[in-house]
């Protein structure tokens, strides 16, 4: 499946998975019986590939969403998006999701105010997440900006491209979350 984990380049010809959408090697066309454990492991896998988590991250982002209330698919979706890195990739000032977890790292975002450079800092409504001012001249962030006008920003963050600079609406509900992701087998993978 075609996560654009790549940027620009999941949109030009040059994207690997439209070239050959199989494994690479001898044996890479063959088909293999996949099980239902090797499905549900597969969108467990998928899902930490696109939010670019490793597995004891990504357990605990489950633990969590389970003792909230509500759907426990749902509330884990909803605090994947939430993490900053994740939120500054939907607001469209980093191409990927690693390029704008780079931004957080080298400490060219603000949060309220306030510099943050963890990735894994939850937003929370109302929160406004602006750019440094000596960062808004890179050429990274003009290009990234150039590839989220192909992207459709959701409605729960708000974004002034003149100012680079956004707030937290609300907390991303699923139906925001147009990612082809099935929280229903991840949940069902971990309560095996």
């Amino acid at each position: 499946m075609k996560l654009f984990l790549k940027g620009e380049r999941c949109y030009t010809d040059k994207c690997s998975f439209d070239r050959r959408p199989y494994p690479p090697g001898m044996h890479g066309q063959r088909r293999a019986k996949v099980t239902e454990f090797g499905v549900r492991m597969r969108e467990k896998q998928k899902v930490r590939r696109i939010y670019g988590l490793m597995e004891r991250q990504f357990a605990g982002y489950f633990e969590s969403a389970d003792r909230q209330k509500g759907v426990t698919g749902e509330n884990l979706l909803s605090l994947l998006e939430r993490r900053l890195d994740s939120t500054i990739y939907r607001m469209g000032m980093g191409a990927t999701r690693t390029d704008a977890r780079q931004l957080v790292r080298h400490r060219h975002v603000q949060v309220n105010g306030r510099t943050v450079n963890i990735p894994s800092f939850l937003v929370r409504p109302g929160d406004k997440i602006t750019i440094h001012e000596k960062s808004k001249s890179l050429k990274r962030i003009e290009a990234a900006l150039e590839v989220a006008a192909r992207r459709e920003q959701p409605q729960w963050v708000e974004f002034d491209r003149n100012t680079l600079s956004g707030t937290v609406k609300a907390m991303p509900a699923r139906e925001a979350i147009t990612l082809p992701i099935e929280e229903q087998m991840i949940v069902e993978f971990y309560s095996r």
